[in-house]
C-alpha cells in the first residue's frame, strides 16, 4: 500500500451515510464489546473465496449473490434463514445447468443491517424525524425515542449474525443441500401451468442427475453432491462496526473484516478519499464496489489502485446498476477505464437499485419486466466489448412477499399492499427469483454457445 493503515484510520476521513451517536460512552462501550467477540467469519473463508471469485472474473466460474435489502431484528427466524437459502440454492443449480460453471453462492445474510438513505431526515404528517438506517443503528417505528441512534444494537446484530452463521453452516454441510433435494424443489416451480417454458429446461437437469446416479456419482459416493460452499456479505456502512470486529490473521499478519466473508461500498459511500474506501483498503476480504450512473471513469481508475493495489484476482467486484435502459450509456466507458489500466475486477450486474419506482398505489417497487430487462443489456454490453459478465446480485426472500410487480405470479400495484413486509427497499420473492434463475440460465447458455462458435 502507497499511504499506511489502521482499522481506526477511517475516524480522519469525511463519513458519509453514518449517524452521530448521542451517548459517546455507550459507543465506547459497545465497540469496547464487541473488539472481545470472536469473530463472525474467518481468514481462510475469505481466501477460500477470494480464489473462487478470481475464477470468475476469467469466466470459470459463476457469481450468485442475493438476500435481504435490510435484515430486521423483529423478522428474525430460522425459517426466515432456511427459505432464502433454499431459493438461492434452485437458483444456483439452475445458474451452473446454464453456465456449465461452478455457481459462487455468497448472501446478503448475517450483517446486511445498515441502509444508506437518500435523506438524513423523515416527514410524516408535519413531524420530522432521523430516517431509519436499519436495525443496527436506529428502529422502524416513527417515535423519537426509536429513531435515536442506539449503539447497543450493534451487540444484538452480532448475535444475530452469529446465529445466522451458525445455521447457514448447518445447511450447507448436514444434508439440507443435497443436489437431489435441491432439484425436487425446483421441478414443483417448472411443473406449474404458467411455468411450461422453465419445464424442458428442468426436464434436462433431472435427465443430467438420472446420468451421474447411473455412473455412480451419488450423495453418497460424492460430498459435492450433498454439500455447498455458501459465504456471506454486506455493506460495510457502519464502520464502528467493521472496525471493531476487524482481526488479524494469526497464518498471515494481515487484518481481515471478521464480520462477513466479502464486504462492498455502496454507490453513496464509494467517494475515494473518504472514509469507507479507507476502511476497505486496508482489509484482505473480498471487496464490492458499487458502480452507479454518475461513477466518472477517473474515479473508478482511482478507486481500483486504492482498493486493489497489488491487483490480485478476486479482491475486487465491480457491481453495475445502473437502471434499466442506461447499461448502454454508462457500462462500456467504465469497461474502457478497465481495460486502461489493465485491471484484475469481476463484473456483476445489481439490477435492483436502478430499477426502484413508486407504484399508482404509493408503494416503493421494482417491476420485473425492468430488472430483466437490465440484466440482459448487462450481458449485451459485455458480448459487444468482448469482457465477462461475472454474476449477478439480487434483493431476493425465501417469503412470499409482494413487493416487486410481474413475473409468472403476476403481482399486481393491487397486490403490493397484501405483503410488502420490507423494511427498507422491495424484495424478488421465491418464485420471482427463481424464474430470474431460469431467464438469466438462458442468457449463460446462449453467451457459451456464440463463445463455442468464435472459437471455431
Amino acid at each position: 500500500m502507497t499511504e499506511a493503515w489502521s482499522k481506526s484510520a477511517w475516524r480522519a476521513k469525511e463519513r458519509i451515510q453514518m449517524p452521530d451517536y448521542p451517548d459517546t460512552t455507550a459507543l465506547n462501550a459497545a465497540e469496547a464489546q464487541l473488539a472481545n467477540f470472536p469473530p463472525l467469519v474467518f481468514a481462510g473463508e475469505a481466501r477460500a473465496l477470494k480464489r473462487q471469485l478470481g475464477e470468475a472474473a476469467q469466466g470459470r466460474a459463476f457469481l450468485l449473490q442475493g438476500g435481504d435489502c435490510a435484515e430486521s431484528f423483529a423478522e428474525f427466524s430460522a425459517d426466515a434463514i432456511r427459505d432464502t437459502f433454499k431459493v438461492m440454492l434452485q437458483m444456483a443449480m439452475v445458474l451452473t445447468y446454464g453456465a456449465k460453471v461452478p455457481v459462487i453462492k455468497v448472501g446478503r445474510m448475517a450483517g446486511q443491517f445498515a441502509k444508506p438513505r437518500s435523506a438524513p431526515m423523515e416527514s410524516v404528517g408535519g413531524v420530522e424525524l432521523p430516517s431509519y438506517r436499519g436495525d443496527i443503528i436506529n428502529g422502524f417505528d416513527f417515535t423519537p425515542e426509536a429513531r435515536l441512534p442506539d449503539p447497543s444494537r450493534m451487540l444484538q446484530a452480532y448475535t444475530q449474525a452469529a446465529a445466522s452463521l451458525n445455521l447457514l453452516r448447518a445447511f450447507s454441510k448436514g444434508g439440507f443441500a443435497d443436489i437431489h433435494r435441491v432439484h425436487a424443489w425446483t421441478l414443483g416451480f417448472t411443473r406449474g401451468e404458467d411455468a411450461e417454458r422453465y419445464k424442458a429446461l428442468g426436464d434436462r437437469i433431472s435427465d443430467a442427475l438420472d446420468f451421474m446416479t447411473a455412473a455412480g456419482i451419488t450423495s453418497d459416493t460424492t460430498a459435492a453432491m450433498s454439500t455447498v460452499d455458501f459465504y456471506t456479505s454486506h455493506e460495510a456502512l457502519l464502520l464502528e462496526y467493521e472496525e471493531a470486529l476487524c482481526r488479524i490473521d494469526s497464518t498471515t499478519g494481515l487484518p481481515v473484516a471478521g464480520s462477513g466473508h466479502m464486504i462492498w461500498i455502496g454507490d453513496r459511500t464509494r467517494q475515494p478519499d473518504g472514509a469507507h474506501v479507507d476502511f476497505a483498503r486496508g482489509v484482505q476480504n473480498p471487496v464490492g464496489l458499487k458502480c452507479g450512473p454518475s461513477l466518472s471513469a477517473e474515479d473508478l481508475k482511482v478507486l481500483m489502485a486504492k482498493l486493489n493495489p497489488e491487483n490480485e484476482p478476486g479482491r475486487l467486484t465491480l457491481i453495475a446498476r445502473f437502471g434499466a435502459g442506461k447499461a448502454g450509456e454508462h457500462l462500456p466507458r467504465l469497461i474502457k477505464a478497465v481495460k486502461d489500466e489493465g485491471a484484475n475486477v469481476l463484473w456483476t450486474c445489481d439490477p435492483m437499485h436502478g430499477n426502484t419506482i413508486k407504484s399508482p398505489s404509493g408503494y416503493k417497487t421494482r417491476p420485473f419486466d425492468r430488472v430483466l430487462q437490465e440484466v440482459r443489456e448487462f450481458f449485451a454490453v459485455h458480448s459487444a466489448e468482448g469482457t465477462i459478465p461475472g454474476g449477478v446480485h439480487f434483493e431476493m426472500t425465501g417469503k412470499d412477499v409482494t413487493e416487486c410487480t410481474g413475473g409468472l405470479r403476476a403481482v399486481s400495484d393491487e397486490d403490493l399492499s397484501s405483503r410488502y413486509h420490507t423494511a427498507c427497499d422491495p424484495r424478488l420473492n421465491a418464485s420471482q427469483s427463481l424464474e430470474l434463475a431460469f431467464l438469466v440460465a438462458e442468457e449463460l447458455s446462449q453467451r457459451r454457445k456464440d463463445l463455442a462458435r468464435k472459437a471455431v
